[in-house]
């Protein structure tokens, strides 16, 4: 009697073990999978992306007393998850170049023809790929999931 017990006892135990194990793979593929996919769907949206990259920003009003006039984006697309909500985001090095608006209080300044070194940052919400104009200046994309690795965490680079 105690055998059989015991023998039941491992069996439904095994069961549990296998399915535990079971739902955590197939969710660790499913994440993958969606994970793909959202990239794939950045590399395919990228132009319009870049476009609103610069129209968001450009609207922003930062730097003050700025004009954006253009963004050139870097070929390399750097992807990271943030940590508390684990959304994707997509980090893209660029380089902006700004002209001083007219009347403004950098409008005597040299340097701001100088171009600027900087991070783009997209993010992936509800499916979709989306931008706030959000900008990291002086830091790589790299750099940038380094600087804020207590925020993000890196996924990879494509």
């Amino acid at each position: 009697m105690l055998r059989d017990t015991v023998f039941v006892f491992g069996i439904v135990a095994a069961i549990v073990f296998g399915t535990v194990w079971l739902t955590r793979r197939w969710r660790a593929m499913l994440a993958i999978k969606r994970l793909r996919q959202a990239c794939s769907a950045f590399h395919d949206h990228r132009k319009r992306l870049e476009a609103d990259f610069l129209q968001q920003a450009g609207s922003s009003g930062r730097p003050r007393g700025l004009e954006w006039v253009s963004v050139e984006f870097g070929e390399e697309v750097h992807f990271a998850r943030d940590r508390e909500t684990s959304q994707l985001r997509a980090l893209v090095g660029a380089t902006v170049r700004f002209a001083a608006i007219v009347g403004g209080d950098m409008e005597d300044v040299e340097a701001v023809g100088n171009l600027r070194a900087a991070t783009a940052i997209f993010y992936f919400n509800k499916g979709q790929w989306a931008t706030r104009g959000q900008t990291v200046f002086n830091l790589s994309p790299q750099e940038t999931v380094q600087h804020f690795r207590h925020e993000l965490e890196d996924i990879e680079s494509t």
